[in-house]
């Protein structure tokens, strides 16, 4: 069980503890591993409002 350090690993695409590959290829660290599972839809929901904010400013 990890120590509350949770990534999201971007090159097996599956949630890892701390001890994983290297930081480079992950998202996070999370607090929990549901967290950590939601990376994606969390980094694409982001994008997505920043999009829009830049849209709304030109």
């Amino acid at each position: 069980m990890s120590d509350g350090q949770w990534w999201f690993c971007l090159k097996h695409m599956r949630v890892e503890p701390d001890q994983g590959c290297p930081n480079k290829d992950r998202l996070g660290p999370y607090a929990t591993e549901q967290e950590a599972a939601g990376a994606l839809q969390r980094a694409a929901d982001r994008n997505k409002s920043w999009d829009e904010a830049d849209e709304a400013d030109d």
